[in-house]
């Protein structure tokens, strides 16, 4: 059998975040744009359900060429303390960059007809969102009194977490020490730990937790007419920083606490 060199895993990578972006931003401009259901007919679950089914199919197409990182801060994790060649974190970041761009112009290409006629929305990366103060167990809220209810700082600590638990979700599924399962359901559980993250963290950021599933689509709805995606200093920070902080952070942890302590652990 061919092995697989730098060229083929690159092309990889392109394909499987491009397959990711494809299916999440395509699932959230499906949410946004729908006429088909009144507005409680698509919400928050279809998003999360939708993102999660995005990274099982783009990892089942791919793992086996690149290992299917499609995400930076995977990339980087792996380089610190998994033994992932450091020469190839920067190629791999790049490929992952062009496929989440190429996705989003796969979306654009399904949804261009409602994205033009409702004026170019943000279907593309996350951003903040409201802190309690609007809401409490269901209470009806208007946007108008929820805008700017969110911190920075909030946000930033939870792309740390989401994507720490990333981390453990994707290393505990192949860690054949732990209950690990093979190569054909791993990934499921890597698709159910980005659907829990989303469901129960992903609030106050929108969960980016892959610098390169947000910044890749943010740069393509900024050329296309999307406006307001790189005010601030939003933009930088939970959705690209954050992750890179939480995937080391992750993998370093997962040793810590688990892989330490499994039995028959080799000394």
């Amino acid at each position: 059998m061919k092995k697989n060199n730098l060229t083929g895993e690159l092309i990889g990578e392109v394909f499987g975040t491009f397959i990711l972006i494809l299916l999440g931003d395509g699932v959230v401009a499906n949410v946004g744009l729908a006429p088909r259901l009144a507005a409680p007919g698509y919400n928050w679950n279809t998003i999360t359900i939708g993102w999660a089914f995005a990274v099982i199919i783009a990892v089942y197409i791919t793992g086996g060429v690149s290992g299917a990182h499609i995400n930076p801060a995977v990339t980087l994790a792996l380089a610190v303390k998994r033994g992932f060649p450091w020469a190839k974190v920067i190629p791999y970041m790049i490929a992952q960059m062009i496929g989440a761009f190429l996705g989003a112009l796969g979306v654009y290409l399904c949804y261009m007809d409602g994205l033009v006629a409702a004026g170019m929305p943000n279907v593309w990366c996350t951003g903040p969102g409201g802190i309690f103060d609007g809401t409490f167990w269901g209470g009806a809220v208007s946007l108008a009194t929820n805008v700017g209810s969110y911190s920075l700082l909030t946000a930033f600590i939870c792309e740390i977490f989401g994507t720490a638990v990333l981390l453990w979700g994707i290393l505990a599924s192949g860690d054949a020490k732990n209950l690990g399962l093979s190569n054909n359901l791993g990934v499921f559980v890597v698709g159910f730990t980005v659907l829990a993250v989303g469901l129960s963290l992903g609030g106050p950021s929108g969960y980016s937790i892959n610098p390169a599933r947000d910044l890749g689509p943010r740069i393509f709805g900024a050329i296309f007419g999307t406006k307001g995606l790189f005010d601030g200093i939003y933009w930088l920070l939970p959705p690209v920083i954050a992750p890179l902080i939480g995937g080391v952070l992750g993998v370093f942890t997962y040793d810590w606490f688990v892989t330490a302590n499994l039995p028959g652990k080799e000394e």
